[in-house]
């Protein structure tokens, strides 16, 4: 099934947006007589063109610091290049296994197996109604090997959950879209992937559809894959991250040769209504 693309999203929300922004303001615009307006916008578009540009959208590893839920240890903001570099409009991150160096900050704290590398995006994204609708998506070519454990997902900056997983490739080739609601409330779609390591298109919708609730469209290559209703995601900011960990939920041992994850064309855009 092929969902809707961004313009039929536009047309549908266009009069929905408008009259959610009014909420607050509605007496100031009845009294002015301005009805809401609404209009897209870039918000990450060409990040990956050079190094400035790709300083000026993401910042080095995880927004907490190195480390993670798996094996591998993030190197980016200590200003090395040996595990995430550019090629050509090409994000490549590697992973490269190293002596064990002591276990993980961070649940369930195994240990360091791997050096790698994550971005996450210097702007949140926090559905609102002055924000409600954005467009996350990007390129990927996935490695699949037992241990390896790629992602492009957003996670709550206070506290945890909301979160969505845009792109979560687990030992194999089935890409999982994920909606954490709570820890226990879940839902989650797996979707076989064909030849997972060249490239395929991983991207979401979000609109609100309620004071509380953001759905979240899910789709490979363009074609529609499944809806999520995350009731709680209004109002509140999620990082954007990009990165390649290890082990945990992909399973163990690792791969002990080099590990290769590739993005491009990482976008995010987003509806304004003023």
């Amino acid at each position: 099934m092929r969902g809707p693309g961004r313009r039929q999203f536009m047309a549908g929300v266009a009069g929905a947006a408008g009259a959610v922004a009014l909420g607050g303001s509605a007496a100031a615009r009845a009294a002015t007589g301005r009805a809401a307006t609404s209009q897209w916008e870039d918000v990450i578009s060409g990040s990956l063109a050079s190094d400035a540009t790709l300083a000026q959208s993401w910042n080095g590893d995880y927004p907490w610091g190195t480390d993670h839920n798996g094996s591998a240890r993030m190197t980016v903001a200590s200003g090395s290049r040996a595990n995430l570099w550019l090629d050509n409009g090409v994000l490549v991150i590697r992973a490269n296994p190293v002596p064990p160096e002591g276990q993980s900050s961070a649940n369930p704290h195994p240990t360091i197996h791997y050096h790698s590398g994550a971005l996450h995006a210097k702007s949140q994204i926090v559905v609102t109604d002055q924000f409600p609708n954005y467009e996350v998506r990007g390129d990927f070519q996935v490695p699949t090997a037992r241990g390896t454990w790629p992602a492009f997902w957003m996670t709550a900056v206070n506290g945890w959950p909301p979160e969505s997983d845009v792109l979560e490739f687990k030992g194999d080739s089935r890409n999982w879209f994920n909606t954490f609601r709570t820890a226990s409330d879940v839902s989650s779609t797996v979707v076989p992937v064909s030849s997972p390591g060249s490239w395929h298109t991983y991207r979401t919708w979000m609109t609100k559809v309620s004071s509380t609730t953001v759905d979240f469209h899910y789709y490979v290559d363009g074609v529609w894959k499944s809806v999520h209703h995350a009731t709680g995601f209004v109002g509140k900011p999620m990082w954007l991250i990009v990165n390649l960990q290890m082990e945990g939920s992909s399973g163990s041992p690792g791969p002990t040769s080099d590990t290769y994850y590739r993005a491009r064309n990482l976008y995010v855009g987003r509806t304004r209504v003023s």
